[in-house]
């Protein structure tokens, strides 16, 4: 999947930023840059980018100003740049899909070039045709019965269609209608729900410890404890993660039957 990207920014030094971080990512290509809100506008909506590096604070016309004249329903995804924390509220009500403060660290950046590249992906599965659908349907997991266990995931994007076995999966994230598989290099976005993952994975390896997280337990390095019977859970691959409170009496069965 390659990426078209516009950076939008009235100060030249801003833009070459973006542009140096940009440049090495071999899925991402720069197809233009602005210096203002109107040539931000115009190239949107001739050029049609799939993702925006747009500052919030311009002369003449403001980032945000130029998503409500493009339209948010069909503003391509959109990364606020900005140097004040204020404005990070109002970029997400907006609809922007991240935010970065100036000036922007490269951690920080190469996370929401995560969040972009899933968002992409997401899109394009939903945009399979249905003859592309009947051709696969003999390998997609809709095939599986309900109560059927899960032995590997089908991951579909634009170009390519490719399976994870579900002992590669690390820990499961909620991406609203999807969840993303997380295999310690990469994230595999898949059409499910959380809840059918809790019922279809063996609970013997997968546990639910938070709304938002499934962990296959033998990736977990160690808990550690926090207040109110909760635990930070570091994965194997450096990821840490919380549990909540309405998931502790499955961490509790976890710890008992480890010892």
């Amino acid at each position: 999947m390659s990426i078209r990207a516009l950076i939008v920014d009235d100060e030249p030094l801003a833009r070459t930023g973006v542009r140096q971080l940009v440049e090495p990512l071999d899925d991402v290509t720069i197809m233009g840059e602005a210096s203002d809100g109107p040539d931000a506008v115009q190239q949107i909506e001739t050029r049609e980018p799939d993702l925006v590096f747009l500052d919030v604070q311009m002369p003449e016309m403001s980032g945000l100003e130029v998503v409500r004249e493009v339209g948010v329903e069909t503003m391509p995804l959109t990364i606020f740049v900005t140097a004040y924390d204020q404005y990070a509220l109002e970029a997400f009500e907006a609809h922007a899909l991240d935010y970065l403060l100036k000036p922007i660290e490269e951690e920080r950046f190469e996370e929401a070039m995560g969040r972009a590249r899933r968002q992409l992906q997401r899109v394009e599965a939903d945009a399979l045709s249905d003859q592309l659908r009947g051709v696969l349907q003999e390998y997609a997991d809709e095939e599986d019965e309900e109560d059927d266990p899960i032995d590997r995931f089908t991951i579909r994007s634009r170009d390519r269609i490719y399976f994870v076995d579900v002992d590669d999966v690390q820990w499961i994230e909620s991406e609203g209608d999807y969840v993303a598989l997380h295999d310690g290099e990469d994230a595999h976005l898949v059409r499910k729900t959380m809840k059918e993952l809790e019922q279809r994975l063996t609970p013997e390896s997968f546990v639910r410890i938070h709304r938002s997280y499934i962990v296959n337990v033998d990736y977990i390095e160690e808990l550690r404890p926090l207040d109110h019977g909760t635990y930070q859970i570091h994965m194997e691959s450096g990821i840490p993660l919380k549990t909540s409170r309405g998931y502790s009496d499955n961490v509790d069965a976890l710890l008992d039957a480890t010892g």
